[in-house]
């Protein structure tokens, strides 16, 4: 399928998913805040879905999630958070999303566009690189879980549109609206999941060397420490010679 890459493995081997339960609690509880601005009903939100299944992924609190749709609908103060994705460009001319969710532009702008100064990366404009990648659920599984027989057909009757094999685990992904029912065909079979999160898929990618990837995977980590970055996507891969030098 065009856009495989190792990026989410790549992230999981060097720890750069989220390490702290706090951030993976506010990031999920923002999504949520966000989505909900769509309409407080998941049956007619599939963003809102989409973004409940991710809060419960990282286990976070049934209320917490109740008062975070109740903060995006306007019942509950506090939803005063805006959306926004910065396109740019990283080391080797690598194509960056980065989603923020903040309650000052202004501030997020300049600090996004600080970062990507610092890491050999440049502020884009909008549209500049968002038409290469498409938004899908996304759901992974380690795979001492399940076998590869099993996920073919947990996920594709689930109604997910491809598994991915990314060397430890196995990437299934969906379109927005099937991947609450995809989410839950796993967890309706007792299978554990490892993540499930909406994230924007490169249609193409570009193999990058050792050096440029350890640049790419240093700006990634800035900007994913900043407080208002959401999520950081990139469309470039490694080959397992580039990894085996990063290891």
């Amino acid at each position: 399928m065009a856009g495989h890459s190792k990026w989410a493995n790549i992230q999981h081997r060097k720890g750069r998913q989220d390490a702290k339960r706090s951030k993976a609690f506010t990031k999920a509880a923002k999504e949520i805040i966000i989505a909900a601005k769509g309409g407080g009903d998941p049956a007619g939100n599939a963003r809102l879905r989409a973004a409940i299944a991710a809060a419960k992924a990282v286990n976070l609190p049934k209320d917490r999630i109740e008062n975070a749709i109740k903060k995006g609908t306007g019942e509950l103060a506090g939803g005063d958070i805006a959306e926004v994705m910065y396109e740019g460009y990283g080391p080797g001319g690598v194509a960056l999303l980065i989603e923020a969710a903040t309650d000052n532009r202004n501030r997020t702008v300049a600090e996004v566009r600080h970062l990507l100064n610092k890491g050999g990366g440049s502020m884009g404009e909008a549209g500049c690189v968002g038409w290469m990648f498409d938004r899908k659920g996304v759901v992974t599984v380690d795979k001492d879980k399940i076998s590869e027989e099993q996920i073919m057909e947990l996920g594709l009757e689930a109604g997910a549109e491809d598994v991915i094999d990314q060397d430890a685990t196995w990437e299934v992904r969906a379109a927005l609206a099937d991947f609450e029912a995809v989410r839950s065909a796993f967890e309706e079979a007792g299978i554990e999941i490892a993540s499930a999160e909406m994230a924007m898929i490169p249609q193409n990618t570009i193999e990058v060397d050792a050096q440029v990837g350890q640049k790419l995977l240093n700006l990634v980590d800035m900007l994913e420490d900043n407080d208002d970055v959401q999520n950081v996507w990139a469309n470039f891969d490694l080959s397992d010679e580039a990894m085996a030098e990063l290891a």
